[in-house]
């Protein structure tokens, strides 16, 4: 949960509720770097028919960083596809750089390189650097020419030391590293990432964070990250849109879609609290993580507004101190839940559709 400080005897207030339906921002389908409008598609026919994205529409602008996001089965993996060509869409206009990229596929993906979650994306039997290569004459683009490119980017994802190794003899955590080298050592100005962290530690996923925020303020890469990991669609996303059922249900920044959901509690230090006045406010109260030092003791207690007053009142009875009083609020995981846990939320379990 991440936590904001509130002032001793600072009135505390709820946020406002989610607009659920906020519109993406109003850049035209020739400014917008991605343009989607009422993408459509349904597999199979008859009763059998499944429509896996229902009147889909967002824009990404330029050098923006966007979550798509969802449960299984909400339709986020057709959409990337169809943007991306790989699954004709029923209906709908898919736009890069003011580019209509059913019409005039090959000018509009000029600007456009993908890694997809669960797909060979590189070839195993070439070492690092010669994928790395090999994708950029594939590009139409001198390999010599972008080599400082390429070991800037083997630099950042600590690949140097296994430029010249075959991706097959290389962990699945360094394997996918090879599959984003490969995307972000390109001459593209869009990428879609599925799953970026997936198989990377700690100490790697939070590198990996940094340079895709780089690539996005410093060369302007326009990024769509597709993730189950909530904590790196927090720290890289300028904006989250979430799917389900087919449709958009949420398409907002992060800062204030965290910020339009309700305090869920606070944690409270406060001196001069002996045992027993311990134990008198954990009889009224819903109080945890209680933690002593001396006469000093921190806890979290969830509860709404009047319960924090009826709480400081009860305190300021016992004649305790209070040092310090903060918020906890929802992190994205929490906010993500809520959003989709309505009966359509629900996936089948399998891969997303």
């Amino acid at each position: 949960m991440s936590n904001g400080p509130l002032d001793a005897g600072q009135r505390p207030s709820n946020g406002p509720s989610v607009e659920t339906n906020a519109a993406s921002p109003s850049f035209t389908r020739e400014d917008a770097a991605i343009y989607v409008d009422g993408l459509a598609k349904t597999f199979g026919g008859g009763e059998d028919a499944v429509t896996a994205v229902d009147d889909v529409s967002f824009t990404v602008a330029p050098g923006e960083v966007v979550g798509l996001l969802g449960p299984n089965g909400a339709g986020k993996t057709t959409t990337i596809k169809s943007i991306l060509g790989l699954v004709l869409p029923d209906a709908g206009e898919v736009r890069v750089h003011g580019i209509d990229v059913h019409a005039n596929p090959r000018a509009a993906y000029e600007h456009v390189d993908a890694m997809l979650e669960g797909a060979r994306n590189d070839y195993w039997r070439l070492t690092v650097r010669e994928n790395l290569r090999y994708f950029a004459a594939i590009r139409g683009q001198n390999p010599d020419a972008v080599a400082d490119r390429h070991e800037e980017v083997l630099d950042h994802l600590d690949l140097t030391d296994k430029a010249d190794t075959a991706v097959r003899d290389l962990s699945r955590g360094m394997k996918q590293k090879v599959s984003l080298a490969s995307v972000l050592a390109g001459d593209v100005s869009v990428a879609f990432l599925d799953e970026p962290t997936l198989g990377l530690d700690v100490e790697s996923s939070l590198k990996l964070r940094s340079e895709l925020r780089r690539l996005a303020e410093e060369r302007g890469l326009t990024l769509v990250l597709s993730s189950h990991d909530m904590d790196v669609i927090e720290d890289v996303c300028d904006r989250v849109v979430i799917m389900n059922d087919g449709r958009v249900i949420v398409d907002d920044t992060v800062e204030d879609l965290l910020a339009g959901f309700e305090t869920r509690g606070y944690r409270i230090t406060a001196r001069g609290v002996d045992d027993p006045t311990l134990a008198d406010l954990q009889d009224h109260f819903e109080l945890s993580d209680v933690q002593r030092s001396g006469d000093r003791v921190r806890f979290e207690v969830a509860a709404n507004t009047e319960t924090f007053y009826r709480l400081t009142d009860a305190m300021e009875t016992h004649g305790l101190d209070i040092a310090s009083v903060e918020t906890v609020q929802p992190d994205l995981a929490e906010v993500f839940v809520e959003m989709t846990s309505g009966d359509s939320a629900g996936g089948n379990g399998g891969g997303g559709r």
